[in-house]
């Protein structure tokens, strides 16, 4: 079981014992309190893992726990988290709230000595969020659930995801990262968020002008309207396009093939 281990002046980690092509080393789950408070908040309570819950309730006492998305390798362990603490669970969806009122785009959160900014950054999930958090005690920090990882790219889904979003939550978190640490729900620290976000942009643009050219060696038109994608197309691009990938990863990359497929059908 791994332990709680400082990240920031006033952010701890603990890694989830989930390991696979999708969550990379584990899923991380923070805890969030300004030096000398009395309390604190959990963010992304994690698998339902006893012992990993268990933990983060030993850390606290928890005054709010705090959801990304909702993916199961986030929030399957708040419901225990809220037993074990009493602290509410808020997140964007409300399906996934215990006791608290759903995330809001914008709102500002006081909790555990810290300012929380709830930014909306759908894209991975329609109800990704990301939070901006700041203190006297320390930087600035952006906590990003899945919306930008420590290593590798964002898987984008539909129709739960939508590549059209991703790249505007990328848009709105670029400028509070520029030079700020990011403390992604996969993988390590990032030591620039601004720097990454565009690293992101310019990986998702190039991608796309990948897909307009395995198109057209397809003799496939993007057509106005929004066009239905064919059911084969799909599986047709990604051997173009991602004909080295890993058969580990190979049902990730068709679903983002399936958004970019999406987003060029839907622009025309």
């Amino acid at each position: 079981m791994a332990s709680l281990t400082a990240v920031t002046p006033y952010a701890s980690v603990l890694l989830a014992d989930n390991p696979g092509p999708m969550t990379l080393d584990g899923t991380r789950s923070y805890v969030l309190r300004a030096p000398g408070a009395g309390s604190a908040v959990v963010v992304d309570p994690g698998p339902d893992d006893e012992a990993h819950v268990r933990a983060l309730a030993d850390a606290g006492p928890v005054e709010l726990v705090l959801v990304t998305h909702r993916h199961a390798d986030h929030t399957a362990g708040a419901r225990r988290l809220h037993e074990l603490t009493g602290a509410p669970v808020r997140a964007a969806d409300p399906a996934y709230c215990h006791d608290g009122e759903p995330l809001h785009g914008g709102e500002p959160i006081e909790a555990a000595g810290l300012r929380i900014e709830v930014l909306a950054t759908p894209g991975h999930t329609a109800d990704s969020v990301s939070f901006d958090v700041t203190t006297p005690a320390g930087p600035p920090v952006v906590l990003t659930g899945d919306t930008v990882l420590g290593e590798g790219t964002t898987v984008v889904a539909e129709p739960d995801g939508s590549l059209r979003d991703y790249l505007a939550s990328l848009d709105v978190l670029e400028q509070p990262g520029d030079g700020v640490q990011a403390l992604p729900g996969h993988g390590p620290v990032i030591g620039d968020l601004g720097d990454r976000v565009r690293q992101y942009r310019a990986h998702r643009l190039e991608r796309l002008e990948q897909v307009r050219s395995a198109l057209r060696s397809l003799g496939v038109e993007t057509p106005d309207g929004g066009a239905p994608v064919a059911d084969d197309l799909a599986d047709r691009v990604v051997s173009l396009v991602y004909a080295d990938v890993d058969p580990s990863v190979r049902d990730a990359a068709r679903q983002s093939v399936v958004a970019q497929l999406a987003y060029l059908f839907a622009a025309g």
